[in-house]
């Protein structure tokens, strides 16, 4: 029973515990990336617009900052470089999502509004979504980023070069 216990507790026990942060990290920096690009490939003109209907202020500068956020801050993410830094920024864009434009939808990212020959015809998501991405940047911050991070091999390679420098 014991046995039982212990592997529903641990499905592989001899993976180590970090390796949880890469498919955060996949996820969530793939996530933003999508989310800036996207803005970009519709135009910024026509993120500004969405921004000044909101009444979000200094629209232009606002869509700009978002957009580099999500490119930049997802890349990061990604790469394993700087999370708790990066995810600063990260953060604050979620937030202003949730209280700006999904609070209001409620909870649920997925409300089917009916299904027709044409398809599924979906409602405006809710703060779930946000909720999420924020759980696993805080998971991120918190546990570190993991195997194969950027930053961790940045900073053997500084240690490595300033114990050699100082000789």
């Amino acid at each position: 029973m014991d046995n039982l216990i212990a592997r529903c507790i641990r499905l592989i026990p001899s993976l180590a515990p970090c390796w949880y942060a890469i498919p955060l990290r996949l996820i969530v920096g793939c996530g933003f990336m999508e989310h800036g690009f996207a803005k970009l490939a519709r135009g910024p003109e026509s993120f500004i617009g969405i921004l000044s209907a909101l009444g979000v202020f200094v629209p232009q500068v606002s869509a700009w900052a978002t957009i580099l956020v999500e490119i930049l801050g997802g890349l990061a993410v990604l790469a394993g470089l700087f999370i708790p830094l990066a995810s600063v920024p990260m953060i604050a864009v979620l937030l202003v999502a949730i209280f700006t434009v999904h609070l209001p939808n409620g909870f649920s990212s997925i409300k089917l509004q009916s299904v027709t020959a044409a398809g599924a015809h979906f409602g405006q998501p809710g703060y779930e979504t946000d909720l999420l991405y924020l759980a696993a940047l805080v998971a991120l911050v918190l546990g570190g980023s993991g195997p194969f991070a950027l930053d961790r091999t940045l900073f053997r390679w500084w240690s490595g070069h300033k114990t050699v420098s100082s000789n």
